[in-house]
């Protein structure tokens, strides 16, 4: 495996985990945000409002952006697969 050739790899798993990961962190810190604002306006200092607000998001997100999720992990796996036997040269 040359040198060019692992840091392609690496680069491309890094951009993938950047890219699947992204959205659900995104709606995690939306959600808290808003969760957070709610409890400074309120003064409900209650530790499941935050909670469950993130998960029930997160959830329903992933229900959402599965197949997508699933349909760049394949494309991934198979484009590392084609590349094999560059690697084992």
């Amino acid at each position: 495996m040359t040198p060019e050739l692992a840091t392609e790899v690496i680069k491309a798993m890094m951009m993938q985990a950047v890219l699947l990961a992204s959205p659900i962190l995104l709606t995690g810190m939306t959600i808290g945000l808003g969760v957070s604002l709610f409890q400074t306006v309120t003064s409900i200092q209650e530790q499941t409002l935050t909670f469950v607000p993130k998960a029930m998001g997160i959830v329903g997100l992933l229900v959402i952006l599965l197949p997508w999720m699933l349909r760049n992990t394949i494309e991934f796996a198979s484009m590392v697969i084609q590349k094999i036997p560059e690697m084992v040269r």
